[in-house]
Protein backbone atom coordinates (compact mmCIF):
# COMPACT_ATOMS: atom_id res chain seq x y z
CA UNK A 1 0.00 0.00 0.00
CA UNK A 2 2.74 2.44 1.01
CA UNK A 3 4.77 1.55 -2.08
CA UNK A 4 1.72 2.04 -4.29
CA UNK A 5 0.98 5.42 -2.71
CA UNK A 6 4.58 6.57 -3.15
CA UNK A 7 4.53 5.47 -6.79
CA UNK A 8 1.35 7.49 -7.38
CA UNK A 9 2.87 10.57 -5.75
CA UNK A 10 6.04 10.30 -7.83
CA UNK A 11 4.00 9.89 -11.02
CA UNK A 12 2.01 12.99 -10.12
CA UNK A 13 5.19 15.02 -9.50
CA UNK A 14 6.75 13.91 -12.80
CA UNK A 15 3.55 14.72 -14.68
CA UNK A 16 3.47 18.15 -13.11
CA UNK A 17 7.05 18.84 -14.17
CA UNK A 18 6.19 17.94 -17.76
CA UNK A 19 3.35 20.44 -17.99
CA UNK A 20 4.60 23.63 -19.67
CA UNK A 21 4.16 26.86 -17.72
CA UNK A 22 0.87 28.59 -18.32
CA UNK A 23 1.29 31.75 -20.34
CA UNK A 24 0.07 34.94 -18.74
CA UNK A 25 -2.47 36.90 -20.73
CA UNK A 26 -3.73 39.34 -18.14
CA UNK A 27 -3.80 42.32 -20.47
CA UNK A 28 -5.04 45.65 -19.27
CA UNK A 29 -7.72 47.43 -21.28
CA UNK A 30 -5.05 49.78 -22.61
CA UNK A 31 -2.79 46.90 -23.71
CA UNK A 32 -5.68 45.08 -25.36
CA UNK A 33 -6.62 48.27 -27.20
CA UNK A 34 -3.05 48.67 -28.40
CA UNK A 35 -3.11 45.17 -29.89
CA UNK A 36 -6.32 45.93 -31.74
CA UNK A 37 -5.12 49.35 -32.93
CA UNK A 38 -1.86 47.88 -34.25
CA UNK A 39 -3.86 45.25 -36.13
CA UNK A 40 -6.09 47.94 -37.62
CA UNK A 41 -3.06 49.94 -38.80
CA UNK A 42 -1.69 46.88 -40.61
CA UNK A 43 -5.03 46.06 -42.23
CA UNK A 44 -5.57 49.60 -43.46
CA UNK A 45 -2.04 49.87 -44.83
CA UNK A 46 -2.40 46.59 -46.72
CA UNK A 47 -5.65 47.92 -48.14
CA UNK A 48 -3.94 50.63 -50.22
CA UNK A 49 -0.96 48.90 -51.92
CA UNK A 50 -0.28 51.77 -54.32
CA UNK A 51 0.39 54.12 -51.40
CA UNK A 52 1.87 51.65 -48.97
CA UNK A 53 5.06 49.69 -48.24
CA UNK A 54 6.33 47.81 -51.32
CA UNK A 55 5.40 44.13 -51.14
CA UNK A 56 8.93 42.92 -51.75
CA UNK A 57 10.09 44.82 -48.66
CA UNK A 58 7.33 43.21 -46.59
CA UNK A 59 8.46 39.84 -47.88
CA UNK A 60 12.10 40.48 -47.00
CA UNK A 61 11.56 42.03 -43.57
CA UNK A 62 12.93 40.10 -40.59
CA UNK A 63 10.61 41.92 -38.15
CA UNK A 64 7.72 44.37 -38.19
CA UNK A 65 7.09 46.88 -35.40
CA UNK A 66 3.78 48.76 -35.39
CA UNK A 67 3.28 51.73 -33.06
CA UNK A 68 -0.29 53.03 -33.30
CA UNK A 69 -0.98 56.60 -32.22
CA UNK A 70 2.48 57.80 -31.22
CA UNK A 71 1.79 61.07 -29.43
CA UNK A 72 3.53 64.19 -28.30
CA UNK A 73 4.72 63.53 -24.76
CA UNK A 74 3.08 66.01 -22.42
CA UNK A 75 5.88 65.75 -19.85
CA UNK A 76 8.75 66.23 -22.31
CA UNK A 77 9.01 69.49 -24.22
CA UNK A 78 8.86 68.66 -27.91
CA UNK A 79 9.01 64.96 -27.16
CA UNK A 80 7.10 62.06 -28.68
CA UNK A 81 6.39 58.68 -27.16
CA UNK A 82 4.54 55.54 -28.14
CA UNK A 83 4.08 51.82 -27.58
CA UNK A 84 3.46 49.06 -30.06
CA UNK A 85 3.97 45.43 -31.02
CA UNK A 86 6.78 43.67 -32.84
CA UNK A 87 6.83 40.24 -34.45
CA UNK A 88 9.73 38.58 -36.30
CA UNK A 89 10.02 35.79 -38.82
CA UNK A 90 11.24 32.41 -37.62
CA UNK A 91 11.58 29.64 -40.20
CA UNK A 92 9.19 31.48 -42.50
CA UNK A 93 6.44 32.14 -39.95
CA UNK A 94 5.63 35.17 -37.84
CA UNK A 95 6.43 34.71 -34.17
CA UNK A 96 4.27 35.69 -31.23
CA UNK A 97 4.53 39.47 -30.70
CA UNK A 98 6.21 41.45 -27.95
CA UNK A 99 5.38 44.91 -26.69
CA UNK A 100 7.91 47.62 -27.59
CA UNK A 101 8.22 51.31 -26.73
CA UNK A 102 9.79 54.16 -28.69
CA UNK A 103 10.69 57.68 -27.61
CA UNK A 104 12.58 60.65 -28.96
CA UNK A 105 13.27 64.34 -28.44
CA UNK A 106 11.19 65.40 -31.44
CA UNK A 107 10.42 64.21 -34.96
CA UNK A 108 8.40 67.30 -35.73
CA UNK A 109 4.89 65.97 -36.16
CA UNK A 110 3.14 67.57 -39.08
CA UNK A 111 1.31 70.82 -38.42
CA UNK A 112 -2.04 70.15 -36.77
CA UNK A 113 -1.29 66.49 -36.09
CA UNK A 114 -1.47 65.25 -32.51
CA UNK A 115 -0.40 61.67 -33.22
CA UNK A 116 0.98 59.43 -35.93
CA UNK A 117 1.04 55.70 -36.62
CA UNK A 118 4.51 54.24 -37.10
CA UNK A 119 5.58 51.09 -38.94
CA UNK A 120 9.19 49.93 -38.76
CA UNK A 121 10.55 47.14 -40.95
CA UNK A 122 13.65 45.48 -39.54
CA UNK A 123 15.39 44.22 -42.66
CA UNK A 124 17.95 41.71 -41.35
CA UNK A 125 18.99 39.57 -38.38
CA UNK A 126 21.56 42.12 -37.24
CA UNK A 127 18.87 44.76 -36.97
CA UNK A 128 16.67 42.27 -35.11
CA UNK A 129 19.36 41.57 -32.53
CA UNK A 130 19.93 45.30 -31.98
CA UNK A 131 16.20 45.91 -31.45
CA UNK A 132 16.23 43.31 -28.68
CA UNK A 133 18.98 44.96 -26.65
CA UNK A 134 18.11 46.75 -23.42
CA UNK A 135 17.65 49.79 -25.67
CA UNK A 136 18.89 50.85 -29.08
CA UNK A 137 19.44 54.32 -30.47
CA UNK A 138 18.12 54.59 -34.00
CA UNK A 139 20.60 56.03 -36.44
CA UNK A 140 23.53 55.73 -34.02
CA UNK A 141 23.47 52.04 -33.06
CA UNK A 142 21.12 50.78 -35.76
CA UNK A 143 21.03 52.27 -39.26
CA UNK A 144 17.60 53.60 -40.21
CA UNK A 145 16.10 55.35 -43.23
CA UNK A 146 12.71 56.63 -44.35
CA UNK A 147 11.22 53.79 -46.38
CA UNK A 148 10.05 54.01 -50.00
CA UNK A 149 6.32 53.95 -50.74
CA UNK A 150 4.48 52.24 -53.60
CA UNK A 151 4.14 48.83 -55.17
CA UNK A 152 7.76 48.59 -56.29
CA UNK A 153 10.89 49.03 -54.15
CA UNK A 154 13.20 49.44 -57.15
CA UNK A 155 12.97 53.22 -56.82
CA UNK A 156 14.54 53.03 -53.35
CA UNK A 157 17.85 54.81 -52.85
CA UNK A 158 21.06 53.01 -51.98
CA UNK A 159 20.82 54.28 -48.40
CA UNK A 160 17.32 52.84 -48.04
CA UNK A 161 18.33 49.44 -49.39
CA UNK A 162 21.33 49.22 -47.03
CA UNK A 163 19.51 50.37 -43.88
CA UNK A 164 18.88 47.86 -41.10
CA UNK A 165 15.51 49.50 -40.40
CA UNK A 166 13.03 51.25 -42.71
CA UNK A 167 10.52 53.57 -41.07
CA UNK A 168 7.11 54.81 -42.13
CA UNK A 169 4.46 57.12 -40.69
CA UNK A 170 0.77 57.62 -41.29
CA UNK A 171 -0.75 60.97 -40.42
CA UNK A 172 -4.31 62.04 -41.17
CA UNK A 173 -4.62 59.34 -43.81
CA UNK A 174 -1.30 60.11 -45.53
CA UNK A 175 1.37 57.36 -45.54
CA UNK A 176 5.04 58.19 -46.08
CA UNK A 177 8.58 57.36 -45.06
CA UNK A 178 9.86 59.19 -41.97
CA UNK A 179 13.33 59.73 -40.54
CA UNK A 180 13.37 58.45 -36.96
CA UNK A 181 17.09 58.98 -36.35
CA UNK A 182 17.70 59.79 -32.69
CA UNK A 183 14.80 57.71 -31.44
CA UNK A 184 15.29 55.11 -28.72
CA UNK A 185 13.55 51.72 -28.91
CA UNK A 186 13.33 49.05 -26.22
CA UNK A 187 11.17 46.11 -25.20
CA UNK A 188 8.43 47.08 -22.74
CA UNK A 189 9.22 44.88 -19.74
CA UNK A 190 6.03 45.55 -17.78
CA UNK A 191 3.63 44.96 -20.68
CA UNK A 192 5.49 41.83 -21.76
CA UNK A 193 5.30 40.49 -18.21
CA UNK A 194 1.52 40.97 -18.37
CA UNK A 195 1.40 39.09 -21.65
CA UNK A 196 3.81 36.21 -21.01
CA UNK A 197 4.78 36.24 -17.34
CA UNK A 198 8.05 37.41 -15.82
CA UNK A 199 10.07 34.33 -16.79
CA UNK A 200 9.78 34.79 -20.57
CA UNK A 201 12.29 37.14 -22.20
CA UNK A 202 11.67 38.90 -25.55
CA UNK A 203 14.42 36.94 -27.34
CA UNK A 204 12.68 33.67 -26.48
CA UNK A 205 9.52 34.95 -28.13
CA UNK A 206 10.72 36.53 -31.38
CA UNK A 207 14.08 34.87 -32.06
CA UNK A 208 13.58 31.28 -30.93
CA UNK A 209 9.96 30.97 -32.01
CA UNK A 210 9.22 28.63 -29.10
CA UNK A 211 6.46 30.69 -27.47
CA UNK A 212 2.90 30.47 -28.76
CA UNK A 213 0.99 33.68 -29.44
CA UNK A 214 -1.49 34.34 -26.61
CA UNK A 215 -5.18 34.50 -27.49
CA UNK A 216 -5.20 38.24 -26.78
CA UNK A 217 -2.93 38.89 -29.78
CA UNK A 218 -5.02 37.08 -32.40
CA UNK A 219 -6.07 40.25 -34.22
CA UNK A 220 -2.47 41.38 -34.69
CA UNK A 221 -1.27 37.96 -35.80
CA UNK A 222 -4.12 37.71 -38.32
CA UNK A 223 -3.29 41.15 -39.75
CA UNK A 224 0.38 40.19 -40.15
CA UNK A 225 -0.54 37.21 -42.31
CA UNK A 226 -2.61 39.19 -44.80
Amino acid sequence: MIKTAMTAVMASVITGLMIPPVQAADLSTREASRVQEAATVLKEIHGVPDKSIPQDLWDRAACVLVVPGLKKAALVVGGEYGKGLMSCRHEGNWTAPIFMRIEKGSWGLQIGAQSIDLVLLVMNSTGMEKMLRNKVSLGAEASIAAGPVGRDARAATDAQMKAEILSYSRTQGLFAGINLSGGVVRADADDNADLYGKNIVPKDVVMNGTVAAPAGTEAFMSALKQ
